[in-house]
């Protein structure tokens, strides 16, 4: 447990939260993975096969990466419940 100036302790808190022009690095983390994200599915627009168990579709590259990407989120949206109990 460590003491700050102001007499209280910071045992069970997070600690000060960084932050970058006033924006929490959180946000900005958000951004930039948003942002490479719709970057990645532009530079591939070409259509593929898509074999799943019992027959194959043709679709753009981008529909599939992004389904990926859609259901990863939700996947760790729904897992993120888990971990804090």
């Amino acid at each position: 447990m460590t003491k700050i100036s102001d007499g209280s302790s910071s045992f069970g808190s997070k600690g000060p939260r960084s932050e970058i022009a006033g924006v929490p690095t959180r946000y900005i983390a958000i951004g930039v993975i948003i942002v490479l994200a719709v970057w990645f599915l532009f530079a591939n627009l070409e259509r593929v096969k898509i074999q799943f168990w019992v027959f194959t579709v043709t679709a753009p590259l981008w529909i599939a990466l992004l389904a990926t990407l859609v259901a990863g989120g939700a996947l760790g949206w729904l897992l993120k419940g888990r971990r804090s109990k």
